[in-house]
């Protein structure tokens, strides 16, 4: 190995350990900017689709944010419509709510919390219920001072706030100049290493759009999957309880674990059976069964390749290094990783010392 390859590898190694420094300190910006990018992702082959029939791709840009947010309006709109329905009846069951939840809750926990009949307790959770339905500023504003503490100043939190505003300025700029980015990454490739790179760049690009496109897909469907099951099992929040899941999946097995955990709650709630919790274990298991054996390997395929047991050690090292943020990027870094892995594999059963040469 000569110097200057020395010096190059040196450098490399540099800027990766810089690299890794400010993604855990600017946790919060490399969070928005990983969503601009998944967006990007997803919304990219829509654009070059519009492309390859003529149209400008600032217009396709536009065209396509335009349908995009139609439908996430449209997501959004019945989203907050059924859930203000599904909180209206669960306001119909308070009092048997009350009353079961009074029952378990340890005598020292309703001394402090000052519900001392089950009367009392139904009347705490009608309001709660009640600001809920109304989006309140009085709800608004606990959990608006909970985030500004989480992010320990005021300047960083007005930041933060600002950064999610302007997801899609970044969204906007990273489909508007793909094309120019790979063309400026690739002229750092040296001429005769460029078709070694663009190989590996189209196995990292089929590893990553097929994860980040197939597991928003595998979300929505899990979402939709959840939801009818928890409504015709008789949840209350059936469609808010099955979209967290859904949306959590993103997370992988994140989403399966939080909807059991919510479901299983509000069917001892309500029902006070054993029946009950065991149908939604049941059908979370069995759709957890299915997303395991059909949907993820027909809408994700093998593009991803990675065992199960390697994403959850992927995750639970990611989560614990870098929080939600290296839980999100786990298993996507861990298929790319993985990438290079067989490349290096090859390389070895091809080496002399493997062939004994």
């Amino acid at each position: 190995m000569n110097k200057s390859t020395k010096i190059l590898l040196a450098t490399l190694l540099s800027l990766v350990f810089l690299a890794a420094v400010i993604l855990y300190t600017s946790s919060t910006v490399f969070l928005q900017l990983f969503l601009a990018f998944a967006l990007a992702y997803m919304l990219n082959p829509a654009v070059v689709f519009l492309e390859r029939k003529r149209v400008g791709r600032v217009l396709s840009i536009l065209i396509v944010f335009t349908a995009a947010l139609v439908v996430f309006v449209g997501i959004v709109v019945f989203f907050v419509v059924s859930l203000g329905s599904e909180l209206s009846s669960m306001q119909l069951n308070l009092p048997a709510y009350a009353q079961h939840l009074y029952e378990v809750t340890p005598a020292a926990v309703k001394s402090y919390l000052g519900i001392e009949n089950p009367t009392r307790l139904s009347l705490r959770l009608d309001e709660v219920i009640t600001q809920a339905r109304g989006i309140t500023p009085d709800i608004v504003k606990p959990i608006l001072n909970l985030l500004r503490e989480a992010f320990t100043s005021t300047v960083a939190f007005i930041l933060a706030l600002l950064g999610y505003f302007i997801i899609p300025v970044y969204l906007f700029y990273l489909l508007a100049d793909l094309p120019r980015l790979k063309e400026f990454v690739q002229s750092f490739i040296p001429e005769r290493h460029r078709g070694v790179y663009n190989e590996k760049l189209g196995e990292i690009d089929a590893v990553l759009g097929g994860f980040i496109r197939g597991q928003l897909s595998v979300c929505a469907i899990l979402a939709v999957l959840y939801s009818i099951g928890l409504y015709f099992i008789g949840i209350d929040l059936a469609v808010a309880i099955g979209t967290l899941a859904g949306i959590t999946f993103i997370i992988p097995y994140v989403g399966t674990i939080i909807g059991i955990c919510l479901s299983v709650v509000m069917a001892v709630l309500k029902f006070h059976d054993m029946l009950h919790p065991l149908l939604c274990l049941g059908w979370f298991c069995l759709v957890q069964a299915l997303e395991g054996t059909v949907i993820t390997p027909k809408i994700v395929g093998d593009t991803v390749g990675l065992h199960p047991l390697v994403a959850i050690i992927a995750l639970l090292i990611g989560g614990q290094t870098f929080g939600i943020m290296g839980m999100l990027l786990a298993v996507p870094v861990t298929a790319v990783l993985q990438v290079f892995l067989r490349s290096l594999a090859v390389w070895y059963r091809e080496s002399d010392f493997y062939r004994g040469v």
